[in-house]
């Protein structure tokens, strides 16, 4: 069993991203989290069943508090920013702090850069590019020396979704086989 944390700014779509990835459908009116929610989800990767649970935080700055105890014993942190909104993004760092806060040691993160499906032709100006995205998550693997993956989703089409949650469940089941052989030494 893993325990990811979804961390992020308010409205940047971490419980869609939840919802699309337990298979439930795309709400489009914004339902803000109050404190935290949480939901878990049996899969098979690579013919190894993990059962991954899912805390969904708020974003809001009033819950800070709340949030700091569901950090503590988790296998992964979920980063999501909206593409559309660079606040977010810029935000991000903050969010990685407030969290390594109340960790042990710092677990692999994935970065997802939400709402895809908003970005088209002629509105890119102000929005947060893949690259900017990348390069974020180059620059946090190397820093802090983590494994970090990155993609760009759309919680409303679902681009992603599955492909990022299997993606980190493989590095959640290798780090786990890896200090399986670290107690037996």
């Amino acid at each position: 069993m893993f325990k990811a944390v979804l961390i992020g700014d308010a409205a940047v779509g971490k419980t869609s991203i939840r919802r699309r990835y337990l298979g439930k459908g795309f709400i489009s009116s914004h339902i803000a989290t109050i404190g935290v929610d949480f939901a878990q989800k049996t899969v098979r990767i690579d013919d190894r069943p993990i059962q991954l649970v899912i805390w969904d935080l708020a974003g809001q700055e009033g819950y800070q508090r709340v949030r700091r105890h569901y950090y503590q014993g988790c296998s992964a942190m979920i980063l999501v920013y909206d593409i559309t909104n660079r606040e977010s993004f810029e935000n991000a760092s903050a969010w990685l702090a407030e969290s390594f806060k109340h960790v042990d040691e710092f677990p692999p993160v994935a970065i997802l850069a939400n709402k895809i499906d908003l970005r088209t032709s002629d509105n890119t100006a102000n929005y947060v590019t893949a690259e900017e995205g990348e390069a974020f998550a180059k620059s946090l693997s190397e820093k802090l020396e983590i494994q970090t993956i990155f993609f760009e989703t759309s919680a409303k089409n679902g681009e992603n979704i599955q492909e990022s949650f299997t993606q980190l469940g493989r590095i959640l089941i290798e780090n786990h086989e890896l200090e399986q052989i670290r107690k037996k030494r």
